[in-house]
């Protein structure tokens, strides 16, 4: 499951439900990728309960997974305490035979069969594991080959073979989102191919970690270990001054010695506050660049402050991609577990901005 994605406050429109066709058109700009083979769970709530919450996705369950499946979203969503919720399928899976459906008029008919619409199955589960957690279903939505269709709706544009156009043009989800810098992927393996090495960067990466190794070993032994962690401090603020538009990029030998100062914990941990000040941006980047050029295990550190600082704006998915990288380069890194935990646990944005404030006060 993607750790669910939480658009900021300002950016939580109020939507029309009497048009589904508006939220299928911007489940894109509320996870930060066009879904495929997904199942989406959307929260709603607000004074008239049609404020978008939290968005919780995963791959779409085979059918003997189907209930633990819809358990897990349901848990998560709820962390939200949503007033309620839409489900909305993403699948090309054509229409399907159901064996339930005839013609009363011709029962002993050997046509009796009638298609209908895909993944029922997961549906009912999901329907059924959010009304035993009492949140109540606005609606459930098939979104396929541009088009949506209504699993409850009873009249003939809702039937398998019709279905509505998904709107064009700039929803108001759509233009909030685009308020916040999201760059939209065509998928989530491109989302997480954003954060991959440029060719050949590593060679470089490589033997820049090695000179800036040998540098600060002997380094410390003219001023002792404690005397380097204020040099790399140092060089942490620099290197985010550096990431600030109209700069020019950092050299090799300038982000070794960034991923080397990562190492050192206090650092780490003092560098969480730079995604609560006016550096924010800056930050980002640099963490960025770090994830994308940085070798194992160096790359873990700055990968785990990269999930922070895009959550804290509300992009679960790419933290999610992030902690993908930061635990695949040091399964035993902490701090990155400790976050994973959290997210898992549907950690909003808000409350993560309030442990890091707590965090760094208490450093």
């Amino acid at each position: 499951m993607d750790t669910p994605t939480a658009p900021p406050t300002a950016d939580r429109p109020e939507v029309r439900l009497s048009d589904p066709g508006e939220i299928a058109a911007a489940l894109p700009h509320l996870l930060g990728f066009h879904p495929r083979e997904s199942v989406v769970l959307v929260g709603l709530g607000g004074p008239s309960g049609g404020r978008v919450g939290l968005t919780v996705r995963a791959d779409l369950p085979a059918p003997h997974d189907a209930e633990p499946a819809a358990a897990v979203l349901t848990r998560s969503l709820r962390t939200d305490r949503p007033a309620a919720a839409l489900v909305v399928v993403v699948s090309e899976e054509p229409d399907v035979v159901d064996p339930w459906a005839w013609d009363e008029e011709f029962p002993d008919d050997d046509l009796w069969a009638e298609a209908a619409l895909p993944h029922r199955s997961v549906v009912h589960a999901l329907v059924v594991s959010l009304a035993a957690a009492d949140v109540p279903v606005r609606d459930v939505l098939l979104v396929r080959g541009g088009r949506w269709w209504s699993y409850d709706c009873p009249h003939a544009c809702c039937l398998p073979g019709a279905g509505t156009p998904v709107p064009g043009g700039v929803s108001a989800l759509a233009a909030a989102a685009v308020t916040t810098g999201q760059v939209l992927a065509r998928d989530r393996s491109e989302l997480a191919a954003r954060l991959n090495a440029p060719p050949g960067a590593h060679e470089g990466m490589r033997a820049a970690c090695l000179r800036v190794a040998a540098e600060r070993a002997a380094r410390a032994r003219d001023v002792g270990w404690a005397g380097v962690e204020d040099e790399c401090w140092t060089a942490v603020v620099a290197a985010v001054a550096r990431c600030r538009p109209e700069q020019a990029p950092l050299s090799d030998d300038e982000l070794a010695g960034v991923l080397w100062a990562l190492r050192h914990i206090q650092v780490r941990d003092r560098a969480l506050s730079l995604a609560l000040g006016n550096d924010a941006v800056a930050a980002e980047m640099l963490w960025t660049e770090c994830t994308r050029r940085g070798v194992t295990p160096l790359d873990a550190a700055p990968a785990t402050l990269l999930a922070v600082s895009v959550w804290l704006r509300g992009d679960g998915a790419t933290a999610n991609v992030a902690l993908d990288i930061a635990l695949d380069s040091d399964p035993d890194h902490g701090l990155a577990r400790l976050l994973r935990r959290g997210l898992d646990a549907c950690l909003t944005p808000g409350d993560l901005r309030e442990l890091v404030a707590q965090a760094v006060g208490r450093g």
